[in-house]
């Protein structure tokens, strides 16, 4: 048996329909995406200048804390052998029966002899005590037997005041440098 006319048309119809339910099913979600991309799209050209200029003020603070750390990495390392000399240097004096009244360190510098950088500090020191006292002082500054750290000092002056009399008892300011290795 042959299918009739009306049979292929209704089959034929059938399949249309089916075909344009199936596109318009495509073009409806098509069209759903394309609307959700365009409000995405939207939001990310409202939200683009902001996160552009937040960009900017975060790259500035970056800029600037990197710059504060480096400028505390280059001053900490010194300041803290500042502290770690005057530890030695108050342990010395008290070694010697002295009292220390005045550390004045200066700011370490650094100094190159050959392919060696050393850290240089000046320290402008009072002691009070003993004349003879400050000289065992002082000639222990010059040795560096009881220094703790790895360091070396060079004693540049020597100013010694005491009253005279039968009083051996005087004050003296000691001006020295230390020099430590920095490692590089």
């Amino acid at each position: 048996m042959k299918p009739s006319k009306k049979v292929w048309l209704i089959i034929g119809i059938a399949i249309f329909a089916i075909v344009l339910a199936v596109l318009f099913s495509m073009y409806s979600r098509q069209a759903g995406e394309r609307e959700q991309l365009e409000k995405s799209l939207e939001d990310a050209q409202f939200l683009l200048p902001q996160l552009t200029a937040q960009k900017e003020d975060l790259e500035d603070q970056l800029a600037q804390a990197q710059s504060l750390l480096d400028r505390s990495r280059a001053e900490f390392p010194e300041s803290v052998e500042c502290i770690e000399y005057g530890e030695d240097l108050f342990e010395i004096a008290d070694d010697c029966n002295l009292e220390l009244t005045t550390l004045r360190p200066s700011k370490p510098t650094a100094k190159k002899v050959g392919a060696v950088t050393y850290s240089v500090s000046s320290f402008a020191v009072s002691v009070r005590g003993e004349v003879s006292d400050i000289l065992d002082f002082v000639d222990a500054l010059r040795a560096g037997v009881d220094f703790q750290l790895p360091w070396g000092a060079e004693v540049t002056s020597v100013k010694i005041s005491y009253s005279g009399g039968e009083s051996t008892a005087g004050t003296a300011t000691i001006n020295l440098n230390i020099y430590a290795y920095k490692g590089e």
